[in-house]
């Protein structure tokens, strides 16, 4: 299905790469020079409420007066939705730094599952990780106790998270394999809850309605699909390359709307006027919010049923 109306709320700077929204309809996300942003229900007003000195990506909200912030270089954050300082969470698990935090979901009981996507590049070099295929992203769970432990490596670029809403799995986007896995919390065994999507997944977020909301920031790259067959030192020459020379993305962009049985109930694709890269989702009461790596506004849906 083709995109319906979509209005951009223009933000004032760049890439607002998460969207959540609060109980009062306001829209919080996050820009590339660290600041938090919060606009009103029509988008008319925008207020800063933190910066976090890194660069935000995944949003949750946390409890019932706070952020949380997976931020690429500052690590796992919450700041007050009122706004503040920033408090730091965690940078590190298991004796690692995190290399790219990006992105989470909360529990009832407060417990955070979130990704760090790679253990060699950051936020800066994203396209490499992709091209080199170095399946260094985990997925991570923090008890409220603060301890943290390790439910799956391994991650072809570890990214969204979302729960089931039943919390009997939390499912993560593996951007390089084009698939979202899950892991059961009963048992900790994993298998695939959408495999072989046309396009890169990126976030994901569990709806109001139920469904498990996946972006498609992308399709996927002909010559990325070539590059990653490759021997590994040509794909590390590759990466050395302009990025003007390495395969890019596209316009086209999507989102599907999946059931936690793993059945595809929504979808939508196309082209946004003004609006690419989208890699952020959240349906809200019968509408969807975008946000994107690119970008300068958050896009809307009018009500999608």
């Amino acid at each position: 299905m083709r995109f319906g109306e979509v209005t951009l709320y223009p933000v004032n700077g760049h890439g607002p790469e998460d969207v959540v929204v609060d109980a009062e309809g306001r829209v919080y996300t996050g820009v590339d020079d660290g600041r938090i942003l919060r606009l009103s229900p029509d988008g008319q007003r925008i207020d800063v409420i933190a910066d976090t000195g890194g660069r935000p990506l995944g949003l949750e909200l946390y409890g019932e007066d706070e952020l949380l912030i997976c931020d690429a270089r500052a690590g796992l954050l919450v700041v007050p939705l009122a706004g503040g300082s920033p408090s730091v969470l965690a940078t590190s698990a298991l004796g690692l730094d995190f290399v790219f935090c990006n992105n989470a979901a909360v529990a009832a009981d407060g417990t955070i599952y979130f990704t760090d996507s790679s253990r060699r590049f950051g936020i800066d070099n994203w396209r490499d990780d992709l091209i080199e295929q170095t399946a260094g992203g985990r997925l991570l769970r923090r008890s409220p106790d603060g301890s943290i432990d390790l439910l799956r490596d391994g991650l072809e670029f570890a990214n969204g998270v979302a729960l089931a809403p039943d919390e009997s799995f939390v499912a993560v986007a593996e951007t390089g394999a084009c698939r979202v896995s899950r892991v059961w919390l009963s048992d900790g065994r994993s298998d695939v809850f959408a495999d072989d999507l046309w396009g890169f997944p990126d976030n994901i977020s569990t709806g109001t309605d139920g469904l498990i909301w996946i972006t498609q920031a992308s399709p996927r790259v002909a010559a990325l699909d070539v590059a990653r067959r490759l021997p590994g030192f040509v794909r590390a020459g590759i990466r050395r390359l302009p990025t003007s020379l390495q395969p890019r993305p596209g316009r086209e962009v999507g989102v599907l709307g999946v059931t936690p049985e793993g059945v595809v109930s929504r979808s939508f694709r196309g082209e946004i006027p003004g609006f690419h890269m989208l890699v952020g989702v959240r349906e809200w009461r019968g509408k969807l919010y975008f946000g994107s790596l690119e970008e300068s506004a958050v896009a809307v849906t009018s009500a999608v049923g």
